[in-house]
């Protein structure tokens, strides 16, 4: 056999001996099945568009045509029957956790409304409701402006403006946040199981002493790091597939406009970035629990500054230079373009590039560090 044909059979070899030891780890199978199935489809659901059955209590001391009013446009599916307190329960009840919202109309609101005398009404929140308190706020606001609008101007219409602002919402027509969430859920997934994957799987061979078997055998760094890389990418990648195939256009019922196939592609590249990082930090830490904290450390500024949470744009200039250097970033440009927009590879090659040379640059100095740990 070839020198070449031995360093392929090995690679395939040692990738094949990953496999079989991460099905052996049920730990790691649960973490894969849940970050691909249920973390996206919680991360998609956790805040709901608008409030669902929100509990609302309402302390109306004007008693007016007004105050009723408006307590009677709290209807479901948002809001449960308004609960009609006093002021001593309104403060217990929010403690007890009993209303998410509370409301106070003060006496002569409608007279002074009416007088042009600009009444105010209290508002409280409990944002320990945080799937109800941010969008049933907003509700209730545009509820109590509408209604006291249409009561000083003593019929409903819909007022004519001068000039009107035609807006068409481009790749998400009806602003679902679900959309959004779960495809950068997955997109998250991609890299934190990647680099764990990959990480762990070099701590268990030196956990479980099988490093030394390795090193007595005729492989190479090289080929034991590759055969790491191609199995675990293997594992997340056709995670990915199963995730967005089944779960987001499935489960969730969410469209995709891009080409499967290209995104495939590109998670792929971006896979043999991060599964390099993973190999990394299994070369610097001793332990699993080393291993977790270290990827909690580089894991959250990736997420949070690569722009899937918050647009770049809106960061200062020095972090979205620094966050040039890391893969994350082109790749959640990427694969926002081909998901949401469309794009094509006439479109995205600037990212796949980048992908390539980070890539590159980890998988070296990865295997310079992985040659020096193995000595």
């Amino acid at each position: 056999m070839s020198a070449g044909r031995r360093k392929l059979a090995n690679i395939l070899q040692l990738g094949l001996k990953e496999l079989r030891s991460l099905y052996r780890d049920p730990a790691l199978l649960i973490l894969i099945v849940w970050s691909f199935t249920m973390a996206v489809y919680s991360s998609a659901t956790a805040i709901p568009e608008a409030p669902h059955r929100a509990s609302i209590a309402v302390v109306d001391e004007d008693q007016s045509q007004l105050s009723r009013r408006i307590v009677n446009a709290f209807q479901l599916p948002y809001f449960i029957q308004p609960a009609a307190i006093d002021l001593a329960q309104m403060d217990s009840g929010m403690d007890a956790g009993l209303y998410t919202f509370t409301l106070n109309i003060p006496p002569g609101f409608q007279e002074d409304l009416l007088a042009g005398r600009l009444p105010t009404i209290q508002l409280n929140v409990d944002a320990t409701q945080v799937s109800q308190a941010f969008t049933g706020a907003g509700h209730i606001q545009q509820i109590i402006a509408t209604e006291t609008a249409e009561f000083a101007r003593r019929y409903r219409s819909n007022e004519v403006l001068p000039i009107e602002a035609v807006v068409r919402t481009a790749f998400n027509p009806n602003l679902t946040r679900a959309w959004f969430g779960a495809v950068n859920e997955v997109i998250n997934q991609i890299t934190i199981l990647a680099i764990i994957l990959t990480g762990a799987a070099l701590i268990r061979e030196r956990e479980h002493g099988t490093i030394e078997h390795l090193l007595v055998m005729p492989v190479t760094p090289f080929e034991i790091m590759l055969g790491k890389v191609w199995s675990m990418g293997l594992v997340v990648l056709s995670a990915t597939a199963f995730s967005l195939r089944f779960v987001v256009e499935g489960w969730l019922d969410i469209p995709l406009q891009g080409s499967l196939l290209l995104f495939t592609g590109a998670a792929a590249l971006h896979l043999f970035v991060v599964t390099s990082m993973g190999i990394f930090f299994g070369t610097v830490a001793r332990s699993m629990p080393q291993l977790g904290l270290l990827t909690i450390l580089v894991l959250m500024p990736l997420q949070i500054l690569s722009g899937g949470t918050t647009p770049r744009e809106s960061m200062p200039e020095l972090v979205q230079n620094v966050m040039l250097v890391a893969p994350t970033t082109h790749f959640v440009e990427l694969a926002q373009a081909i998901l949401f927009r469309g794009a094509g590879a006439n479109i995205v090659w600037p990212q796949l590039l980048a992908l390539a040379v980070i890539g590159t640059a980890f998988f070296v100095g990865a295997l310079a560090r992985l040659r020096k740990s193995l000595q």
